[in-house]
């Protein structure tokens, strides 16, 4: 089997800082993110790698109740980076008297393996990453487009096709983003699930209402 990524995570925080511990101990977490990363496509397909800045600030019970890139990749990875950071919520141990109120910084790693990435050059992944950045212009057009089709003119809609069959987004890509939400599902993480599957629906799809119905009411 291919190795996919590996990931690590390092705190940089004040001492206090220190006492804050994932509930099955440091293991449990690299365990926690082997097992919840899924590494995203266009990163997967282009041999992107690198590490994403995750600031977060926990409550008194050890929930995720802010968090931000703060040093990203300016790719699909800097949100799955923040996916996994958020899907910890809960899952972190901190001491009576925590200060609430202060940023840990979570560098996390992405790197791939098997792959053939090691004759990719840098050159070769700025441009993707400069693809990936215009490709997601065009596709916040689609969604805008598809949030307010009640305010559409007539013959926009044609346009919006042609921008969608750009960007390669048909039946068989939506499947596979409905089919990504579902393993985020089973993963607890009902945010992301909900996420792609609005994202279907303002593809101009209806291939996710039933799980909208279903998941995200």
């Amino acid at each position: 089997m291919k190795n996919l990524f590996t990931l690590s995570l390092l705190f940089c925080c004040s001492l206090a800082m220190a006492q804050v511990q994932f509930k099955s101990g440091k293991s449990g977490f690299v365990n926690f993110l082997r097992e919840n990363t899924i590494y995203p496509q266009f990163s997967k397909d282009n041999c992107i790698q690198g590490t994403v800045n995750v600031s977060f600030k926990l409550d008194a019970q050890g929930k995720v109740y802010f968090s931000k890139i703060s040093k990203g990749i300016l790719s699909d990875l800097d949100e799955e980076a923040l996916r996994l950071v958020r899907l910890s919520s809960g899952k972190w141990q901190v001491p009576v008297g925590y200060d609430t109120t202060v940023s840990i910084v979570a560098p996390v790693n992405f790197k791939l393996s098997g792959y053939n990435c090691e004759g990719k050059s840098s050159e070769a992944i700025q441009e993707a990453i400069r693809t990936y950045l215009a490709e997601e212009g065009l596709t916040n057009s689609v969604i805008n487009f598809y949030k307010n089709i009640d305010q559409a003119k007539p013959g926009q809609e044609v346009q919006i096709i042609a921008i969608k069959n750009q960007l390669g987004i048909d039946d068989e890509y939506l499947d596979d983003r409905i089919k990504m939400a579902l393993k985020k599902i089973k993963q607890g993480d009902k945010q992301g699930a909900c996420e792609d599957f609005l994202f279907v629906k303002y593809m101009g799809s209806k291939m996710a209402d039933d799980y909208l119905a279903k998941y995200c009411k």
